[in-house]
Formats: structure tokens, sequence, C-alpha cells
């Protein structure tokens, strides 16, 4: 669906909101003419001055009432764009996830702010489109109720005037457009040179970039030339539609004395126009061509960069916990060096695996590809015969090197993954987290993550997980902020839990605990137990010379 829609049809009850504050808002465009024609004919004509002063304090009511509601309609827009811009957020988030590219935190930013120039482009069109809708339904009845005659006056040179306008919206789109990508062009290409003065006088490239320079000004300012000529459509619709139905107005005065309209209501219809009826398309005209513009130009690129997700699979439940990986291979972008090309692994059911290898080895990339949060580019990955990115989330468990907990009690964050608390004093020991608990006063204790060093959060992740259902663990580095003696102690809890256990090894100590090791080094592969690879891999050779081996636990 698209987002704009699934946006407005996502918060019902708040466009209900948004539609009767709209019209408290709008009853000011009703009665201002009402207000006008009564307090001339009915008060200041007749020297009744108390009844003139009536209707016009009744629309200044109407005004203040207006004021109040105003703000109650920015409220409700923010309520029905803020979760337009968490879909959009969440689009780029997985977008990223699924390509790859959240790697990029330049690209991540620069989406992030389109994010935040679509929400409020997106706040502005809504709040325009319903204001011009509400005042214009409100100077109709108000023009029926007052005096019907003027309504043939008024509404053929407004409609004419919205309709130039509707039909010149596209082509103004497409220079607004063209203009908003060659300024920034220019603006870029300008940093750039900017950088690199230096370099340019260095190599003698001054003609060639002050030419490409010359070239990108000149787009520029072709863009905005025809920019403003497709403008003027704009200038000769709010002519046409805001101020013709004054003119008529003003010209028919003696037809419409003929027909018995006096001159009070004459200055009604005439503030009904100028008051309402023209600032409504004004309004219209600088939303709808501002900033219409700015949110088809900022989702078009949103959605160029984070495509639809496919729709999301089933969850599924395997029997089993062996991991096989068929000729896996990942890279981080269309134009980046493959992480893994061609790999072919298989881990039994309840094995002890060990990871191991340099820093970029793709240790982590390996975890992520088993635990179904990245997914291969070529090649399968199945747990249990069912791809990973299908795995029922209960079925497998990844703490990453940087442990979440969440503020509430310690007993919230430890019992998250489990179904009761069976079983809590017996897991917190078996990681080596008694110590914390009875430091952080308790299970019932509230928690703040911000308060917590790297390890207590460790910890308690690593309790979570030991309670979770799930069979298969995979921890990427999640006892690195740990001391030796409590990583091995965790490690052993895991390994005696029983199920498939997956360390991405922080230490070389972890491989001594495991049944079998894998070595990454870049695309290189190598697995076997320690004894094996000290004999057969050089890079692990070299690996455990520089490490002391401790007591294994």
């Amino acid at each position: 669906m698209n987002p704009l829609v699934r946006a407005l049809r996502r918060e019902p009850r708040q466009l209900v909101k948004l539609g009767l504050w709209s019209v408290v808002e709008a009853a000011p465009a009703f009665l201002i003419g009402h207000a006008v024609a009564r307090a001339i004919e009915d008060g200041f004509a007749p020297a009744e001055p108390l009844i003139g002063l009536g209707w016009l304090a009744a629309l200044g009511l109407a005004w203040l009432a207006g004021a109040v509601a105003a703000r109650q309609v920015v409220l409700a827009v923010a309520a029905v764009a803020e979760p337009f811009r968490d879909d959009l957020l969440t689009r780029v988030v997985e977008g990223a996830l699924r390509t790859g590219s959240g790697r990029d935190s330049a690209a991540v930013a620069r989406a992030g702010l389109q994010v935040e120039l679509a929400r409020d482009a997106f706040a502005a069109v809504v709040t325009t489109v319903r204001g011009f809708v509400f005042t214009v339904v409100s100077v109709v009845l108000g023009l029926l109720t007052l005096a019907p005659e003027t309504l043939v006056l008024v509404m053929p040179p407004f409609l004419a005037g919205l309709g130039l306008f509707l039909a010149s919206l596209p082509a103004l789109a497409r220079r607004q457009r063209a203009y908003l990508l060659a300024d920034e062009r220019l603006a870029e290409a300008m940093t750039g040179m900017a950088g690199g003065l230096r370099d340019i006088e260095a190599c003698g490239l001054r003609e060639s970039v002050t030419g490409r320079l010359e070239r990108q000004v000149g787009a520029q300012a072709g863009a905005a030339r025809t920019l403003a000529r497709v403008s003027a459509a704009r200038t000769a619709a709010l002519a046409a539609g805001g101020w013709l139905p004054v003119v008529l107005v003003l010209a028919g005065t003696p037809w419409l004395l003929d027909r018995g309209v006096g001159a009070g209501v004459i200055v009604g219809t005439l503030a009904y126009v100028a008051q309402s009826l023209a600032p409504a398309l004004g309004g219209l005209v600088q939303g709808l061509g501002v900033s219409g513009v700015r949110l088809a130009v900022s989702l078009g690129r949103i959605l160029a960069m984070a495509p639809p997700a496919a729709p999301a699979p089933s969850r599924i439940r395997p029997f089993t916990n062996e991991i096989r990986l068929d000729a896996v291979t990942f890279a981080y972008g269309p134009h980046s060096a493959p992480v893994l090309e061609g790999l072919d692994l298989t881990v039994p059911e309840g094995d002890h695996l060990a990871v191991v290898g340099p820093s970029g080895a793709g240790k982590s990339t390996l975890a992520s590809l088993l635990s179904g949060v990245l997914r291969p580019g070529k090649g399968e990955v199945l747990v249990g015969g069912v791809p990973a990115a299908q795995l029922d989330p209960a079925a497998r468990v990844l703490i990453p090197q940087e442990a979440y907990v969440f503020r509430g009690t310690l007993r919230e964050n430890l019992l998250y993954h489990a179904q009761d608390g069976t079983g809590l004093a017996e897991a917190v020991e078996a990681v080596g987290a008694g110590g914390l608990v009875d430091e952080l006063g308790g299970y019932d204790a509230q928690v703040d993550p911000g308060a917590l060093s790297a390890g207590q959060r460790q910890l308690i992740a690593l309790a979570r997980a030991y309670l979770a259902p799930a069979s298969l663990v995979i921890l990427d580095e999640a006892t690195c902020h740990l001391d030796p003696a409590t990583e091995a102690r965790a490690e052993a809890a895991f390994a005696r839990r029983g199920g498939t256990l997956i360390v991405i090894a922080h230490r070389l100590t972890s491989a001594l605990r495991a049944r079998r090791i894998l070595l990454m080094d870049g695309t290189r592969i190598t697995l076997g137990t320690h004894e094996e690879l000290i004999r057969t891999s050089p890079l692990y050779a070299d690996l455990a010379g520089h490490w002391h081996p401790e007591p294994v636990s």
C-alpha cells in the first residue's frame, strides 16, 4: 500500500478528531460574511450600534474558538505524521539490514534526513489541503445562506483558478524536482571542491574543476529559469481564483442591488472572498507547490533507497538444530568484496563450535547469517532444514557484543524470553550473575541501563538467554567485557545446558572449551580441533603462539 494512504488510514480516530476540530477552526470562515452583513444592515445602517458590535463580537469569539481549534489541529496532524515517519524509518532500517548498507553511516544519515523532510512536508500538505477544503465548504455554505446570487459571480472564476493550478501542478512538480536536484548537485560539487583546493592547485586542475562547476552553476540557473516560467501559472491561478471574484462582485453590484441584495450583503460577500477564499487558495498553491513537491521528491528517494520488503515469511520451529550452510556467499553491497564466498559448513545438533579469526574476518557476519538477521546473497543457511530467516525466534537466541538491557525490573529483564520464572536462581548462578543480583538490590530492583557497565549488561543478557526456550544459542563476543574466569564459567554453563552452542570467540581460550573450531581468514575457512589446527594452520598456530592458556573449568 502507498505509504501516504497507509498513514492516513492507520489512525482513523485521529482523522475524526482532525475533522471535528477543523469544523470549529473553519467557523470564522462561515461566519465572517454573515457577521459583516448583519452588522451593517441590522446595526450600523439603522443606527443600532450595539447590534452591529454584537455581530462583530460574535465573529471575535469565533476567531478565539478557531485559535483554540488550530492548536488541536496541529496536535492531530502530528499524531498522523509521526506514525508516517516511523513507517519510513522502519523501511529505511530494514532496507539497510537487508542490503548491508547499514554499514554506510553517511547513507543511513542521508536517508534519515529525507525521512524528516518527508514527515514535515507530509504534515504541511495534510494541514494545507484540510484547511482549504473546510474553508471552501464554509464559504460556499455562507454564500448560499447569505445571498445565493453571489455564487454566480464568485465560484466560476475561483474554480477556473483552481483548475489552472491543478493542471499546472505536474509540470510544476517536475520543474521543482529538477531545480532541487540541480541545487543539491551544485552544493555537493562546491563542498567537494572546497575540501580539495590544495590538491586541485597542486595537480593543475583549476581549469577543469572551474569548468565543471560552471556547467553545474549553469544547469542550476537553467532549472531556476524553467521553474520561474512554470510558476507564472501559479500566479495566474491566484489572480483568477482569488482576485477576479472581487472584481466581478464589484462590477456586478448594480445587478445584485436590482435583485434586492443590500449593500451590507455585498460587503459581506467581499469579506468572504478577501478574508477566506483567496487566502485558502493561496495556501493551497503554496502548500502543494512547495511542500507537496518536497514530499514527492523525498518519498521517491526513500522508496528508491529502501525498496519494499518481501512479505514476512511464516515462522517455523525446526525439529532439529542441525545447521547447514550450502555455498553461502555474502557481501555488504553489490560492489563490495565478499565477506563469505562459497562457504559449506555443517554443525551437527548439540555441537559446541568456537569461531575464531582475525578482526574483520567475517565472524559476526556469520553469526548474523546463522540467526537470520542477514540473508545470504547466494546459497542457503538452514537450521533443521528451515531457512534461517524463517526460523521461529523462540528457536534461537543471539547475544551480540553490545548486550541490550531495557528499563524495568531486573526480573523483567531476565524473564523476557522465558515462559515463567522457573529456574531463575539456577540460571543466574550458572552464568555467574549472582553477585550482580545482590549488587543491584535483588530481582525486583529497577534497572537503569545507562548506569550499568558493559560487563553487567552482558551478564544480564547471558542469564536471559540461558532461561530462553531456544535450543540454538549464538554468542557473538557476548563475554568480551567479562574477565576470563567469568567468561569460562558462562560458556561452560551453556555447554552443560544442552542444545547447539556457537561462540564467536573473543579470547582463544574459548577454542579449548569447544568440541570443534572454525578458523576464518577472509574467505578461507578451516575446521578442526585445537590440536588439528595447531598442526595444519599456520595462522591458528600464530594466534595460539600469542596466547597463554588458562585452566579450563
